[in-house]
C-alpha cells in the first residue's frame, strides 16, 4: 500500500512537472535494495538531493532534483559535521602566519601529539572522533556558527562527538610547537549556551537505553548537531566549485590548503595506513559502494563525508566517472531502526541502509 502511495505521489510530481526526476524514478527501480525502503517510505526517512555537474565550454552549471528534503524535519547528522568543521579549521589556521597546517601541536593537559593535516586525513579515512573533537576544541561552536551563517549555510553545531564532555562550552587551548619550543597557544572560550532546536520530529522513537537500562521515552535531539542536506550538498558545491559563489560565501582556503583537502576527501582507509581488514575500500563510501567490500574502481573517484549513529546513515559525495566524463553531487540520508530504541545497536544497517545507499548511487550515476 505504501509503496502505491509513493507511486500515486510521483505520478503526480510527473503530470506537475512534466518529467519524472531520476531519484523518484529509481525509487520505482526493481531492486530489492530499494523496494525494501521504499515499501516502508515512510519509516526511513529519507531524504535526497542529486545534483548533475553540467560544463559547457569554460562555464559549469548545476542540474539539481531532491526528494523529500525538508530542512525543519530534523535527522541526526552524526559524522557528516567533521565536513564543515575540517573546511574551518583549515580557513583559520591559513590566516595564522605562526603556524600551519603542518605544525604540530596538542591540546592542553593532553600528551597526544599531532598536527591539522594528520587529524583531517583520519576524519576523512575513517571518521576518527578524536580527530574532530580537536578541530572542535581549536574552533569552539560559536566561531563554527558564526563563519557557517557567514556563508550563508543553514546548520547549527552544537557538541563533540563520543566523549564525556560533548556538550561543555569551554573550549581547551591548543598549544603549537617548533622544534619541541612553544610557538603559538590557542585561547580557551566560553562558549554560549546551547539553545534547543524546534524542528519537526526532534524527539524521535520510543525508547532508549543508558547503559544496561531502557528508558521509555521518546529520544530528544533538541540539543544536538543540526546539518540538514541541504546544507551539506551546499557545502560540498562551495568547497569544489568556488567560483560559482561570491567573494563572502566561498571558504578562504591557500591554494595548497584547498588541494590537500579535496585530495584528502577521497583517501582510502589503506592510503592512511589503515590496513585491518575492517576498513575495507568502501568502509566511508556509502554511495554506490557500502554494500560491497571489492576494491572501488580506479575510474570512479569519490570525494565524500559518512554519517552513522543512531541508526542514520548519511553520505554527501562528490563522484567522477573518468570514463563517461561525467561528475554528480549526492547527498543522502536514511533512518534504519526498526523497533524505535535508541543505544541499543540495533540498526538495520547491513541488511537495510547500506544496500539501499549503494544502489541508489548506483542508479544515480549510471
Amino acid at each position: 500500500m505504501r509503496f502505491f502511495i509513493l507511486v500515486a505521489i510521483i505520478v503526480f510530481s510527473s503530470c506537475k512537472n512534466e518529467s519524472v526526476n531520476p531519484i523518484e524514478r529509481i525509487l520505482l527501480s526493481d531492486s530489492k535494495k530499494i523496494k525494501t525502503v521504499v515499501d516502508s517510505i515512510e519509516n526511513h526517512e529519507v531524504q535526497i538531493l542529486f545534483t548533475e555537474v553540467k560544463r559547457v565550454k569554460d562555464s559549469v552549471y548545476f542540474e539539481d532534483h531532491s526528494f523529500q528534503v525538508d530542512d525543519n524535519t530534523y535527522f541526526y547528522p552524526a559524522s557528516t559535521v567533521k565536513f564543515p568543521i575540517a573546511i574551518l579549521a583549515l580557513e583559520k589556521i591559513g590566516a595564522n602566519n605562526l603556524i600551519d597546517r603542518n605544525t604540530i601541536f596538542n591540546i592542553e593537559n593532553d600528551s597526544t601529539k599531532t598536527t591539522l593535516s594528520n587529524a583531517i586525513k583520519k576524519i576523512f579515512a575513517v571518521s576518527d572522533n578524536a580527530a574532530y573533537n580537536r578541530l572542535y576544541e581549536y574552533l569552539g561552536k560559536d566561531y563554527i556558527n558564526k563563519k557557517l551563517k557567514e556563508k550563508g549555510v543553514n546548520a547549527r553545531i552544537s557538541h563533540r562527538l563520543s566523549v564525556d564532555n560533548s556538550a561543555d562550552l569551554k573550549t581547551k587551548p591548543l598549544i603549537f610547537y617548533y622544534q619541541n619550543q612553544v610557538i603559538f597557544k590557542s585561547d580557551s572560550v566560553k562558549n554560549q549556551p546551547i539553545k534547543p532546536s524546534n524542528l519537526n520530529k526532534i524527539k524521535k522513537g520510543k525508547g532508549y537505553m543508558i547503559g544496561d537500562s531502557l528508558v521509555n521515552n521518546p529520544m530528544d535531539f533538541s540539543l544536538k548537531n543540526y546539518l540538514p542536506v541541504t546544507a551539506l550538498h551546499q557545502i560540498m558545491k562551495q568547497l569544489m566549485f568556488p567560483e560559482l559563489y561570491p567573494k563572502n560565501k566561498q571558504f578562504h582556503l591557500t591554494p595548497n590548503d584547498r588541494k590537500f583537502l579535496i585530495n584528502t576527501m577521497k583517501i582510502l582507509p589503506h592510503e592512511a595506513g589503515y590496513t585491518s581488514n575492517e576498513y575495507h575500500e568502501s568502509y566511508v563510501k556509502f554511495l554506490v559502494f557500502g554494500d560491497s567490500k571489492k576494491t572501488i574502481p580506479k575510474h570512479i573517484k569519490i570525494y565524500n563525508k559518512v554519517g552513522n549513529a543512531y541508526g542514520y546513515l548519511t553520505d554527501c559525495a562528490y563522484i567522477i566517472n573518468e570514463q563517461t566524463k561525467k561528475e554528480y553531487i549526492i547527498t543522502a540520508t536514511i533512518h534504519v531502526n526498526k523497533n524505535q530504541i535508541f543505544n541499543d545497536n540495533v540498526y538495520e544497517y547491513d541488511t537495510v541502509g547500506f544496500p539501499f545507499l549503494a544502489e541508489l548511487g548506483r542508479q544515480l550515476i549510471e
